[in-house]
């Protein structure tokens, strides 16, 4: 099975069964992740072979106007999908199997936790897993050491505080704060 067809498969079935063969690739491309985010995070690199090592990881080539400041970890890596002009702070992690999509001009803080995977609760299962897609909207800013859980959307335009812990989807506009985060008011008229 290709990455793309894992992708493609998620998409239409967002369960895993531990030990099976969708797990496994889940696993040989967390090794490939495992390779480029030790390069990233290894030494200096200027802005131009970070863009060429993400561009690496994610498998497409991401903007000019990318920025990223390591260390970036992630266990995936090839189901990360960026728009124009994102900055990635220091210390973020992105558990992107269910996927990650981030819109133009997102600015995400130091140490954000983005989480695209539930494990079964059943103990006896507990291995199994089920992936959902994060999207945050163009024009989002995403404060350090906040998480955004699975399943989620935050709506262009607005802010996630600091240690806010995401839950639940996010009106544009809005900016949100707390455990589990809650609205504390719109941005602008």
């Amino acid at each position: 099975m290709t990455i793309e067809e894992y992708i493609e498969e998620i998409q239409k079935n967002p369960k895993i069964k531990a030990g099976s063969p969708m797990h496994e690739v889940m696993h040989l491309q967390a090794q490939e992740a495992q390779k480029i985010t030790a390069i990233i995070n290894g030494g200096y690199h200027d802005a131009n072979e970070i863009r060429k090592l993400f561009s690496r990881l994610i498998g497409t080539e991401v903007d000019e106007g990318f920025r990223l400041f390591p260390p970036f970890y992630t266990d995936f890596g090839r189901n990360i999908h960026l728009g124009k002009k994102v900055f990635i702070n220091s210390g973020c992690c992105f558990q992107d199997q269910g996927g990650i999509s981030i819109g133009d001009n997102v600015l995400i803080g130091h140490q954000c936790v983005l989480a695209t995977i539930n494990h079964d609760l059943d103990p006896e299962r507990r291995g199994d897993m089920e992936m959902k897609r994060i999207v945050i909207e163009r024009n989002v800013w995403i404060g350090s050491h906040a998480t955004i859980l699975p399943g989620v959307t935050i709506g262009e335009g607005s802010v996630v505080a600091a240690g806010a812990v995401v839950t639940k989807d996010v009106p544009p506009f809005t900016i949100v704060a707390g455990i589990p985060a809650k609205p504390i008011r719109k941005i602008g008229k």
